[in-house]
């Protein structure tokens, strides 16, 4: 583990916060504090080049994700992991990008299971025809992708995000941020484990259920769909959950 934190990219100019944001939640996240006191404003400060006030509100910024407290003569300290904000974009995308998050990965599938397939059966239910279009886009990209003329990565996306939109239910629509940044990693890690992209055919079953109003087969299709993902990370010889709290 790495003694001191990387510096800070060049040229941030107005976006030293976010910068610093960035550098030192990803330092706590992948747990460069678990052995060592976490450093002062003034130690944070000296070592990125910044200022005083752009630290302060980094580690502000921190404490409202639930990744750092404070306590008179204590200071600032890392709180335990059940504290955090793991519905936080940024959270989210620093634990993905923890060395072996397979543990995570499954973790983050088993909770699409809960959402996904209602969001699909809702938007066959109440999708307009421009919201069906959206989602038919999102597969033709897919097909375009499956023959080098668009990426794979996007398209997947951009279908489960446009399924999420035609839910028409606000609280799954805003779900659909952390859908993106965690099929980031789930749809890479899935697709080198299968050795090939996702399957045109079974999202072609749910744009077809949801096309033609089928709200059972909409969530049954969509179902299928995730649990071939959780099976695939089942099924793979990379570490587990277990694994990962030992290492």
């Amino acid at each position: 583990m790495a003694n001191e934190i990387s510096a800070l990219p060049a040229g941030l100019g107005r976006n030293l916060t976010f910068g610093l944001l960035d550098a030192v939640g990803r330092a706590v996240v992948v747990g460069e504090y678990e052995d060592r006191p976490f450093p002062t404003e003034a130690e944070l400060g000296q070592r990125y080049g910044v200022s005083r006030a752009v630290t302060r509100e980094a580690l502000k910024m921190l404490a409202a994700k639930g990744l750092l407290g404070a306590r008179p003569k204590q200071g600032t300290f890392v709180n335990p992991q059940d504290q955090w904000s793991l519905f936080d974009t940024d959270v989210l995308r620093w634990l993905l990008d923890r060395k072996f998050s397979v543990g995570l990965l499954r973790q983050f599938n088993e909770l699409r299971i809960g959402v996904e397939p209602q969001a699909a059966a809702l938007a066959a239910k109440r999708a307009r025809p421009v919201q069906v279009a959206a989602i038919a886009a999102g597969l033709q990209r897919m097909r375009d992708a499956e023959n080098g003329q668009d990426d794979a990565l996007e398209a997947d996306i951009e279908f489960h995000v446009a399924i999420m939109r035609a839910s028409g239910n606000p609280f799954y629509i805003q779900f659909r941020d952390i859908v993106t940044t965690a099929l980031r990693s789930s749809i890479r890690f899935t697709n080198n484990i299968a050795g090939h992209t996702a399957s045109i055919a079974d999202h072609a079953a749910v744009h077809a259920a949801i096309a033609r109003g089928d709200e059972a087969a909409a969530f049954s299709a969509m179902r299928k769909l995730i649990d071939d993902v959780l099976d695939l990370i089942e099924g793979s010889d990379q570490p587990t959950f277990a694994d990962e709290q030992r290492a």
